[in-house]
């Protein structure tokens, strides 16, 4: 008799449990609380961009100081304006050197080719120091589809 009232006792336990099981499956896909869990999602997401999004700023801005900070950007620094060299190779400035022609890179199209029998490469010492003049066009200086 006793065996009976305990396995009627379990039986009644495990009925209560799965019906409380089945009752909180059936709450949770009801619209209501299908709605707040999503909208409770999209909140936690927002949070979280947020976060980044702040985490990020606060990285930029310590960069950017410490770039500041290297360059002397800060107001310390003396910045001395960078010295023009004159494009007449070697006469104007010993460390550029002597001016040279500049080769095709091997393997390219232009290597390739041969150059023209009576050709003459020109170089940069060979060309002429004063710059073109365009000739004058009729009608003078003052045309309109100039």
């Amino acid at each position: 008799m006793v065996r009976r009232i305990f396995w009627m006792a379990v039986g009644a336990g495990a009925t209560v449990w799965a019906m409380n099981k089945a009752n909180e499956a059936v709450h949770r896909m009801t619209p209501d609380s299908l709605s707040g869990t999503a909208a409770r999602g999209a909140l936690q997401l927002g949070d979280a961009a947020k976060q980044f999004a702040a985490d990020v700023r606060a990285g930029m801005t310590e960069r950017e100081r410490q770039l500041r900070d290297d360059l002397g950007l800060d107001g310390t620094a003396v910045v001395e304006p960078p010295r023009r060299r004159a494009l007449r190779g070697a006469a104007a400035d010993p460390a550029i050197g002597a001016a040279r022609a500049i080769k095709a890179a091997p393997g390219s199209p232009a290597a390739a080719q041969r150059p023209r029998p009576g050709s003459a490469r020109t170089t940069p010492s060979d060309m002429d120091s004063t710059p073109r003049q365009l000739p004058e066009l009729p009608g003078g200086p003052n045309r309109k589809d100039q």
